[in-house]
């Protein structure tokens, strides 16, 4: 999800691998009249260093030189004396050739380069790994069917890396995702996973004014991760329909004890609360909704938007299963923590007389 730079709203499907790098100078441009570089199976060298002299490029350029494909270089950065050589051939036509910064940071920088390397089916030049671009041969270098470059983005259409390894990497991810416990990394392990699996849709958000781009992003947001969610773990009927209904494994519980009996009547209790409160904010009695409700059978419940009782399915009144079961296990959990706790330590708040402070003099005097 990003923000438009107008008013209007609109989705934007890329195929392939896009990263949010642009062209290092406008001089390696294609097509002026789009201002952006086309490179048709080009050769894409991958580097984790900065390049900075021509010299250490010689052993790559001279053979890509002499097969006639474009290249497309990416690393830290290229600058000084190897970008500006890069651009004089460029410009003089002895080579098809482009450079981009790589995307990310850190480790992160890393991880992305090494996925390009499996999709386009080459091989990242770290000393790390031992390689250097001196010995670097054109067996290192990845392809692709097409490259596009704008002053903003990268974008790698059809690699031609091993599809079993492309496989594995996904699996990989996958499994990073499962194991981290950061809602940051795991959206960039979800951008990286999209961009592996051959596309990303962009959702741009337009608006009139800064308050309703920040309104529309949120709800888009929202939406975005509710619907996250229902491919994790599905759907149930919405409006407090699916906890209402799962009132009935509760009649199946034997408690122990007079305690446990009172937090089965408590969850009993609870589990109503969506409904009853949805109700009462359409102005309506709770507890009568409620009853009729649970009458029904299975998706039977009722839509406040036009005041009538229906399949919720059916009507499209959804929820996500994941944002249910975390709703009331996260419930379950503050109460449980209110229950156990033996104190509280909080602020008095200060009561202040609001009079005026007395002026000096002797005690007692008015």
């Amino acid at each position: 999800v990003e923000e438009a730079k107008g008013t209007e709203t609109y989705v934007d499907v890329v195929e392939g691998m896009q990263f949010d790098r642009g062209y290092l100078s406008p001089y390696f441009v294609t097509n002026p009249e789009k201002m952006n570089v086309e490179l048709e199976n080009p050769y894409i060298l991958l580097y984790d260093k900065k390049v900075s002299s021509l010299k250490e490029l010689l052993p790559v350029l001279e053979p890509v030189a002499q097969s006639g494909k474009p290249l497309l270089i990416i690393a830290e950065d290229v600058d000084g004396e190897a970008l500006s050589t890069l651009v004089v051939n460029k410009l003089r036509g002895a080579l098809k050739i482009a450079a981009v910064k790589a995307p990310g940071f850190g480790d992160r920088r890393k991880a992305m380069l090494e996925d390009i390397a499996i999709l386009t089916g080459g091989t990242v030049i770290a000393e790390e790994s031992g390689y250097t671009l001196e010995n670097a041969t054109l067996e290192m270098l990845g392809t692709a069917e097409k490259i596009s470059i704008d002053k903003d983005n990268t974008t790698i259409v059809n690699g031609a890396g091993n599809a079993d390894l492309i496989k594995n990497r996904v699996n990989q991810i996958k499994g990073q995702m499962e194991t981290t416990t950061s809602d940051y990394d795991k959206e960039k392990l979800q951008e990286r996973l999209a961009k592996l699996a051959g596309g990303v849709a962009v959702l741009y958000v337009g608006a009139a004014s800064e308050v309703e781009m920040k309104e529309k992003k949120d709800r888009v947001d929202d939406a975005l991760h509710a619907t996250r969610a229902a491919v994790e773990e599905g759907i149930v009927a919405g409006g407090g329909v699916a906890l209402l209904r799962a009132k009935s494994a509760l009649a199946s519980i034997k408690a122990d004890n007079a305690d446990e009996a009172t937090g089965i009547q408590i969850v009993f209790r609870a589990v109503e609360s969506p409904l009853r409160t949805i109700v009462e904010n359409a102005g309506l009695e709770g507890s009568v909704v409620v009853a009729k409700v649970s009458e029904g059978k299975e998706n039977f419940g009722y839509n406040a938007k036009t005041d009538e009782y229906v399949d919720m399915l059916k009507a499209g009144i959804i929820d996500p299963k994941k944002v249910t079961r975390v709703a009331l296990e996260n419930a379950a959990s503050v109460a449980g923590m209110i229950l156990t706790t033996e104190c509280a330590l909080i602020d008095i708040k200060e009561e202040n007389g609001g009079g005026m402070p007395m002026g000096g003099g002797m005690p007692g005097m008015m």
